[in-house]
């Protein structure tokens, strides 16, 4: 079916010329003369784009622009117009016109028009997805090679990348061949990590391991801490790397970044094991030789993120010869945000303010718990827009941007990423078993081997044990830990659901990126 064009001209007898052009290259184009009529037609017939001279006797283009799209909002408008006065075009462009073009108009010009208002979304898919074929093999490749950590990372952003371009692309066909490309890569990882990760913990940052949770703050805040300015660390707890990417956007509108990199989240990838050693600076199982007092284990009901600011007080002070003026903030609901909001700047006076913000985290819980969640986040593309749907209109997007012009030093970073899953496994544990889908620590423990990382001595990987013969397992992939009662119902209720605690690109390489004011 050729595309449909309606004209609005008031010199429309001038342009026949043109018309015919169009309609050899295949258009269709119905002309009126004035914009009262262009409005008629736009409401009984179907077009693809409109043409509007702005100089029309009555109702201008402008006007007739801004009554087509009071009920027609996505319909493309091209203005037409000898004017080339300043004004008028930002007036133009801000009533969502789709192109600005000055008479005399060539033939060639509308063409070119037509193509990028018309077909821009088909153009763009193409080579989005004709890109994306040159780089799959490549990508490919990459996976057998004998990656480093870096080189992991390193990969996991290009496949972030050419994710967000697909989505964005609508590139349906290719968008199925990623998501088997990410599988994957998520098995080669889970093999990377399973491999290398009981010497990581015990080893230095740099060419031995990556930075990792108990040595973030060692090794991306402190050096921040001997500036004069004051500096705020923002955790966004349960940020993937995506999610950054997608909000990144309104962030740098307000601030500068200076590095964005990643790290490793520890094992497992939940809060209560990863943010409190970010906090400590330690692993686990040091932590609760240190703090005894303050270690949760899985089955105790008090919360298990509690003496985080203790934590923190406890580093700055092993840290540094004097002492560093501080304040912890954690956010865990909306009369929390806005309290944030109305005093960020009194922060100003800290030399550390450090943010816990919660919300994401609560995003991946409750799309579990509520249907209409699951619904709105049904992939993750969707989860993606719910993260910077929060963020554009948060207490915490305010607080900051109060911030934007104060001469600060900002970190943001997360505990951990999320998955979606998709795999159930069976599993089996006593009473005093872990409820986490993703990991499981108890004793007695009977699971299927092929789809777990499991660790029987925690000590091994610096993990605190609830008694003697406590082991630890962790999910791989996108797979789910469901216990053999009731297993339809739980397999069923978890599918498609984001979780943590596992092995994942998605759960354990997370970013940290340091910003500066503009």
């Amino acid at each position: 079916m050729p595309i449909q064009i309606l004209w609005a001209d008031d010199e429309i007898d001038l342009l026949k010329p043109t018309i015919l052009y169009l309609k050899e290259k295949g258009y269709d184009v119905t002309p009126v003369t004035n914009g009262k009529d262009a409005i008629d037609k736009v409401e009984t017939q179907r077009f693809d784009v409109v043409f509007l001279d702005e100089s029309m006797p009555g109702l201008t283009g402008l006007e007739t622009l801004m009554r087509i799209k009071e009920k027609h909002t996505h319909l493309p408008c091209v203005m037409i117009t000898k004017n080339e006065e300043e004004n008028l075009m930002e007036e133009a462009i801000g009533s969502q016109i789709s192109d600005y073009l000055i008479k005399p108009v060539k033939p060639q010009q509308l063409l070119s028009t037509l193509k990028k208002v018309i077909d821009s979304s088909r153009l763009v898919t193409e080579k989005t997805s004709s890109n994306y074929q040159k780089e799959f093999q490549s990508l490919f490749m990459k996976m057998q090679d004998n990656l480093d950590f870096n080189e992991w990372a390193e990969l996991y952003k290009k496949l972030v990348y050419w994710e967000m371009e697909l989505d964005n692309s609508n590139a349906e066909q290719m968008q199925e061949i990623f998501s088997s490309q990410k599988e994957e890569a998520n098995r080669e990882f889970n093999k990377f990590i399973i491999k290398n990760y009981k010497n990581w913990i015990k080893a230095e940052p740099g060419k031995d391991a990556p930075v990792m949770s108990h040595t973030l703050l060692k090794n991306k805040l402190f050096n921040l801490l001997k500036d004069e300015k004051p500096t705020f660390l923002l955790l966004i707890d349960n940020l993937r790397y995506d999610q950054w990417k997608a909000i990144q956007p309104a962030i740098t509108n307000l601030f500068r970044i200076e590095e964005e990199s990643t790290f490793y989240s520890i094992l497992p990838t939940v809060t209560q094991y990863s943010r409190n050693a970010i906090f400590a600076g330690m692993m686990p199982l040091d932590i609760q030789k240190k703090y005894p007092d303050m270690w949760r284990m899985d089955d105790d009901e008090e919360g298990k993120n509690l003496h985080e600011g203790d934590f923190l007080s406890g580093l700055l002070k092993s840290t540094f010869r004097e002492e560093v003026k501080h304040q912890y903030v954690k956010i865990t609901n909306h009369h929390n945000g806005e309290l944030l909001e109305s005093n960020i700047l009194n922060y100003m006076n800290n030399k550390l303010t450090v943010i816990v913000y919660n919300f994401v985290d609560m995003l991946s819980h409750a799309r579990t718990e509520m249907e209409v969640l699951k619904e709105l986040a049904g992939d993750e593309a969707a989860y993606r827009s719910l993260a910077v749907s929060w963020f554009e209109h948060s207490s915490l997007h305010n607080a900051l941007k109060k911030l934007a012009d104060k001469n600060i030093n900002l970190l943001i970073t997360t505990d951990h990423g999320t998955v979606r899953v998709n795999r159930p496994s069976k599993c089996v544990g006593d009473r005093q078993t872990t409820t986490n889908i993703r990991y499981k620590s108890g004793k007695n423990l009977a699971y299927e081997e092929k789809d777990v990382f499991a660790v029987k001595n925690p000590d091994e990987i610096m993990l605190p044990k609830g008694n003697l013969t406590s082991s630890y397992i962790f999910a791989k992939e996108q797979n789910y830990l469901v216990y053999a009662n009731n297993y339809n119902q739980f397999a069923n209720m978890y599918r498609n659901t984001f979780q943590h605690g596992g092995i994942s690109l998605e759960e354990v390489i997370v970013p940290v990126v340091t910003l500066r004011s503009k």
